[in-house]
């Protein structure tokens, strides 16, 4: 029996393109998102993460599959903001949406990965966790989650269990385009912060996705890797 592998966020963008890289090294994958796409390479549930009784639901369904050893925790939400307007309950709101869900799911499945002593799990966070303006709940809700990998990696390590971080840079998926047309001041301002002087592609940072949830990365947990073009240099 394959393993089996959770994804979230799965109907478009990175997530969509990690269930093909995941499909295509061995893994059945297990997409999740509140609208399935015309086409996945495996089993699609649609639920709203953004409902904690319908995510809750979600997790007693997946571990009644059985044998889903690994998860991708790429759903979440970004927005502009300037840190001197956030209303309290509107930071709140976007850390428990980039949160809860992660938390959720990954709690539900490491009794099932602890009794396989193997499991994979890979949150997807963002260069945005070193500095970046207007990005402050989005941000934040992004470093509690590398930091909840940490944590994660250092309890589970016994049970044979790894988890890891991805951190993309500017990527070209639909929502990246819809914020920053082809030749816009926006794409300019994100092209000047990489010395690659081009924008990421989905499949660069599924390659890494899926590299974390390889048996290749068995000795490796813990980390952050960002996939940004160079992006990321001299800002640590």
């Amino acid at each position: 029996m394959a393993r089996k592998i959770v994804v979230t966020g799965a109907s478009k963008g990175i997530g969509r393109v990690a269930a093909d890289a995941l499909a295509a090294s061995g893994w059945e994958v297990i997409g999740v998102a509140r609208s399935a796409p015309d086409s996945f390479p495996g089993a699609f549930i649609t639920a709203d993460l953004g409902d904690e009784v319908a995510t809750a639901a979600l997790a007693t369904e997946l571990t009644a599959r059985g044998d889903v050893l690994g998860i991708v925790n790429n759903a979440g939400a970004a927005r502009t903001e300037h840190f001197g307007a956030i209303e309290p309950a509107d930071f709140m709101g976007l850390l428990a949406f980039n949160l809860r869900p992660a938390l959720q799911l990954t709690q539900a499945l490491l009794p099932g990965m602890q009794a396989a002593q193997f499991g994979r799990i890979v949150n997807v966070t963002s260069l945005v966790t070193l500095g970046l303006p207007l990005r402050t709940s989005y941000a934040a809700s992004k470093a509690a989650l590398e930091s909840l990998t940490r944590t994660i990696a250092i309890e589970q390590a016994p049970h044979g269990i790894t988890a890891n971080a991805v951190a993309p840079g500017p990527t070209e998926t639909e929502l990246f385009r819809q914020n920053n047309p082809v030749g816009s001041a926006g794409e300019a301002r994100y092209l000047s912060q990489v010395p690659m002087n081009r924008i990421g592609t989905p499949a660069e940072i599924a390659a890494a996705i899926a590299f974390f949830a390889s048996d290749a990365a068995a000795f490796v947990t813990g980390q952050t890797l960002f996939v940004d073009g160079g992006a990321s240099l001299g800002r640590n």
